[in-house]
């Protein structure tokens, strides 16, 4: 069995009650971060998983609201872990220039840590191991078996979609995108689909070109059902609600979705759990 809590189910504007894009993949004892954006480590507080819980970070892509925390989640796993346990984070290309500017801009703090804690000048600061992917397999070592395929979020490029699977059960993380072959693989004969969504209807009549612009490079309700149809996935589970919608809400946008789709459709509010059981 899997887990899937999505953690932020936020945008990039901020929300007093959505914390930014973050899901959390969880199977075998294995815990995967998919994305990190404001407010990620509360959210896994809540979820009662620490940075140091977590066997690797996953990236679908760099814009600033799925990155936003990441650097929260390096420093806290350096200092709230007692041993030397560096953390593994896997992205699109791109990712380890992205990394060692954020390593870089915590220089300051690294340098006073280790300075005032004793415990900490004997091994410095823990690296952390960056992995860039494209397509394929990805070897962490771990239980869960893990692979990736590119996405469509195009200008943004590249960037990609996971797929976890352990004893039968699988689920897919596909970060912000439209349609696409590399996901429709990923798709193929899943348990869930954890699709970002924004409203292209109530988008489109909003009088902004910035709010415009993001039309041709997200899914709509409607194109993430087609998708999860297209790969037979038994639960489509939507995230990044652009506009968002009251906590207890959105049966519109489930409406929208099962035009498409016959199978079972989750969202809801941050910390909402969906389990991915073996397929019958």
């Amino acid at each position: 069995m899997l887990n899937i809590t999505l953690l932020g189910t936020g945008s990039p504007m901020p929300d007093p009650h959505r914390a930014g894009p973050a899901t959390l993949i969880s199977g075998a004892g294995e815990h995967y971060l998919v994305d990190a954006g404001r407010g990620v480590l509360m959210r896994m507080a809540a979820a009662m998983v620490g940075a140091g819980n977590l066997t690797a970070v996953l990236l679908t892509h760099l814009h600033s609201d799925h990155i936003t925390d990441l650097n929260d989640v390096i420093t806290s796993r350096w200092v709230m872990t007692f041993e030397p346990t560096a953390l593994t984070i896997v992205g699109p290309v791109g990712t380890q220039e992205v990394v060692d500017h954020i390593v870089a801009s915590l220089g300051p703090d690294i340098g006073y840590r280790i300075e005032h804690h004793e415990d900490l000048q004997g091994y410095g600061f823990t690296p952390v191991k960056v992995i860039e992917v494209s397509d394929g397999e990805i070897d962490l070592g771990g239980t869960v078996k893990i692979s990736c395929a590119p996405t469509d979020h195009r200008p943004v490029h590249p960037t990609v979609g996971f797929r976890f699977e352990h004893e039968g059960a699988s689920a897919v993380t596909a970060g912000d995108t439209v349609p696409c072959e590399g996901l429709d693989r990923l798709c193929e004969g899943a348990g869930a689909l954890v699709h970002t969504v924004i409203r292209k209807d109530v988008i489109a009549n909003i009088p902004m070109q910035r709010m415009q612009d993001t039309l041709d490079y997200h899914s709509s309700p409607e194109e993430a059902a087609q998708t999860a149809a297209r790969g037979g996935v038994d639960t489509l589970v939507m995230t990044h609600y652009v506009p968002t919608f009251p906590s207890g809400g959105g049966d519109d946008w489930k409406a929208l979705a099962a035009e498409h789709f016959d199978g079972d459709i989750e969202l809801g509010d941050d910390l909402h759990r969906v389990e991915v059981r073996v397929r019958d």
